[in-house]
């Protein structure tokens, strides 16, 4: 059974940072190109970041310079570095496979104050 659990979020200051990870488990993890994504309130679930298996990282405009994905294959695990945090990149952030799972993990929060 697959398992996506994002951990890492919490509240910081506008021009603080934050790394999320998210641990998979009965995936092959290694095979597959993995992204991070986000939801606010108001918003649906957005892309921000995407990983292919060769390593080469896309990025959505509005966080380009500031965070930054990775992903450690031996231990089935992504990652996003998040810095320079402005008020608007506070969200629910998720991780999951590309092609997506037809689920999703229970996400971290992130909270920036102003």
């Amino acid at each position: 059974q697959v398992q996506l659990v994002e951990s890492g979020g919490g509240l910081v200051q506008a021009g603080e940072s934050l790394r999320l990870a998210c641990a998979t488990s009965g995936s092959p993890f290694s095979a597959y190109e993995w992204a991070w994504y986000r939801r606010t309130p108001e918003t649906k679930r957005e892309f921000v970041a995407r990983i292919t298996s060769g390593g080469y990282s896309y990025y959505t405009d509005s966080v380009k310079g500031r965070f930054s994905i990775s992903r450690d294959d031996a231990k089935n695990t992504l990652y996003l570095q998040m810095n320079n945090l402005k008020p608007e990149d506070a969200a629910i952030y998720y991780c999951n496979r590309i092609p997506n799972y037809n689920f999703w993990g229970q996400g971290t929060l992130v909270s920036v104050s102003s």
